[in-house]
């Protein structure tokens, strides 16, 4: 198949989540389909950055993103429109023109930029078996171009739904429900523009499900693991050392290691008073001071290479408290053979065994308790260890998930050309 790929994240390199399954799917496509891929890019790009997708890529073309910036007159606007404000203020009149050349002009050959070519110039169009626009802020550029099957890619409702159903206050209960009423219907009426649609766990389907309860193109495709990337030696565990693998720019993470600095750690000290605790990822900008750091407590920032840092320890930490969506984090520490213990919102989506490939704990000293036992126990330790490797193997590999992708691609596919013939 010729595929048209929109991103909302460059792929490369694969250092946070949406990058992780955006660059993982892409690649397992490759095998067997041409890629075109069309992607916004923060920060800065580079030609290597550009080179390395092009090894995936039929053609690569990027602009950059518009970050959001909250503004109390554009929120006023936002109140009354029909979109989620947060697509109405990212919307970028860039990668919608891009989108526009490179569809203009249908033909059967290939693009004027060629195959390999890394350009950020289009000429002429190209004809595409299907479009995926991943995640919904690159819906709006391929909503309308009802000539191609459309699948939309990891649709994530869930924190919203959350949002608005703990919502307390009356202010708070106001806002969240407008805007969980506001994006619910924006997914069923767009849901009605694309023939497939993905999500990663059976929660996001339960919600979809509840929405458009007609829909036939939904496929739970759950993130995974590359399991060759994540095998090897990479060091010694080192007693008593925990981890969590999460930026702290990312509110959910900063809620998660407030949770444990506070509530948990003490506990586990109290009795392993030499635990130590890296905090990997960026921290730039947030008010790390309100966090208990201490002695004992490393905030490592990035890590270009986080897998040394994950399999030197002997337990994994997931404390999360809020979010959607499955972990990788969970996932990448059990494929490298580092014992997890998780909330359950931690481990939510996910295919897990409590006790055999994982601990679960919710309260402060059910977690402590959990993590005393991994730090105190080597046989616990190793039969979490094979058993969580065992697990990603089995389910969770990413040519196990891009293959269901690949499934509901083809399908579709399929359908639209049995419907022109027809």
């Amino acid at each position: 198949m010729r595929v048209l790929f929109i991103s909302s994240w460059f792929p490369y390199p694969p250092d946070n989540g949406a990058r992780i399954r955006t660059f993982n799917l892409i690649k397992r496509l490759a095998r067997d389909h041409d890629i075109t891929l069309l992607s916004f890019y923060r920060g800065e790009m580079c030609e290597a950055r550009l080179a390395a997708m092009a090894g995936y890529a039929h053609a690569v073309h990027v602009v950059p993103y518009r970050e959001f910036r909250p503004n109390r007159l554009r929120a006023l606007g936002g109140f009354f429109a029909a979109r989620p404000r947060s697509l109405v203020d990212t919307y970028n009149s860039e990668m919608q023109a891009l989108v526009d050349r490179v569809v203009a002009d249908v033909s059967d050959e290939p693009s004027a930029d060629g195959s390999g070519d890394v350009s950020t110039n289009v000429a002429g169009g190209q004809a595409f078996d299907v479009i995926v626009a991943c995640e919904m802020t690159t819906a709006l550029y391929v909503a309308s171009l009802s000539q191609f099957p459309r699948v939309l890619e990891d649709v994530e409702l869930a924190v919203i739904y959350e949002q608005a159903a703990r919502a307390r206050s009356p202010v708070a209960r106001v806002r969240y429900g407008l805007t969980w009423w506001k994006l619910s219907r924006y997914v069923a009426r767009l849901l009605r523009e694309f023939a497939g649609c993905t999500v990663v766990s059976a929660r996001e389907q339960e919600l979809i499900e509840r929405i458009v309860p007609s829909y036939e193109g939904l496929a739970i495709v759950p993130n995974g693991v590359d399991l060759e990337v994540n095998s090897g030696d990479f060091g010694a565990p080192k007693p008593d050392t925990l981890i969590y693998s999460g930026a702290l720019t990312y509110d959910a993470n900063f809620d998660a290691m407030a949770f444990f600095l506070r509530d948990v750690l003490p506990l586990i000290r109290a009795r392993r008073p030499n635990v130590h605790l890296r905090i990997t990822g960026g921290y730039k900008g947030v008010p790390v001071d309100k966090l208990p750091l201490g002695a004992g407590v490393e905030l490592t920032g990035y890590l270009e290479d986080i897998r040394p840092a994950v399999a030197q320890s002997w337990v994994c930490v997931v404390p999360l408290r809020v979010g959607a969506g499955t972990r990788l984090k969970i996932l990448e520490a059990m494929a490298l053979g580092t014992p997890v213990v998780s909330t359950s919102k931690g481990a939510e989506g996910l295919e897990v065994t409590p006790g055999e490939d994982i601990l679960i704990a919710d309260e402060p000293e059910e977690f402590a308790d959990g993590v005393l036992r991994l730090l105190g126990d080597r046989d616990v330790r190793a039969r979490l260890s094979i058993n969580g490797r065992r697990l990603v193997e089995e389910k969770y590999s990413w040519e196990r998930c891009g293959g269901r992708l690949e499934r509901l691609l083809v399908e579709v596919s399929s359908s639209s050309s049995e419907e022109s013939l027809g």
